[in-house]
């Protein structure tokens, strides 16, 4: 049996598209023929990102990218308009952009938890906000947030991170129910360590906090790692790609970790 993902001519919103779990969702959903608006705030990286994603084979589709800082409202105004304005529709959501600081909570102040709380908590809650009214009108919408594990296993050293998480999935789940009555389909993916950039700072940033080499932060993370490897972005992607599509026309309000075992509980 092959996987007809039947994805081609939609179009999809990527936050954060021009790293990591971003670019390389929006990679995916390119060469599956999908129209791809992938926003960010480094207008360098994703000039970078955008030819990356164009020399990619793909059944016709087109992908551009919006300069945008999601902590502020206007900005994802401005993304929603210019997808409407290039493509006619949104079909696609995947909220992948946001990071948090580690940092010992003594030493961190309410900036390190405001900071994250406003650019991923409440930029995925924005981004939904303006989204949904568009995928409503059609009676057709697929949205799936990139989380993390932390929401479900605090980190003394990751708290800024961990409550943003742990909101997000709350936000996920109950928002799930009211979508569902117009067809709009709401899930999470909680990634474990994953080879980003992102995951690299934060290697850095507990290396310092603990006073040892980074090296050792990662091998004492991959350790701890069941499967004993860490999570490559294009899995997450394959996911991303499979939740979006009508193979998982049932499955609202879930959140699927990928993360090798290393989740403890149930």
């Amino acid at each position: 049996m092959s996987l007809d993902l039947q994805l081609s001519g939609k179009t999809a919103i990527v936050t954060g598209g021009s790293a990591g779990i971003g670019l390389a969702t929006a990679k995916a959903l390119y060469t599956e023929g999908v129209n791809v608006v992938i926003a960010a705030r480094n207008q360098e990286k994703l000039e970078k990102a955008v030819a990356d994603i164009q020399s990619l084979p793909t059944p016709g589709a087109k992908v551009i990218s919006v300069s945008a800082d999601l902590t502020q409202a206007e900005s994802i105004d401005r993304v929603v308009e210019t997808t409407l304005a290039q493509f006619g529709q949104i079909d696609i959501l995947i909220n992948n952009a946001g990071s948090a600081r580690a940092g010992s909570f003594l030493e961190l102040g309410d900036d390190a938890f405001l900071d994250a709380w406003n650019l991923k908590l409440l930029g995925y809650i924005r981004f939904v906000r303006a989204v949904v009214p568009h995928q409503k009108n059609r009676r057709d919408g697929r949205i799936v947030n990139i989380i993390g594990g932390a929401g479900r296993t605090p980190r003394p050293s990751f708290l800024p991170g961990g409550t943003t998480n742990a909101a997000l999935l709350n936000f996920t789940r109950g928002i799930s129910e009211e979508l569902a009555q117009h067809n709009i389909r709401i899930n999470a993916i909680s990634p474990g360590l994953t080879g980003t950039e992102c995951a690299e700072r934060l290697a850095e940033q507990n290396a310092q906090i603990r006073g040892v080499s980074v090296e050792e932060i990662k091998a004492e993370s991959l350790k701890a790692i069941p499967l004993g490897k860490i999570v490559k972005p294009e899995e997450i992607a394959a996911l991303a790609l499979f939740l979006v599509s009508d193979l998982a026309s049932s499955i609202t309000g879930a959140e699927i970790l990928v993360d090798g075992g290393n989740t403890p509980g149930v």
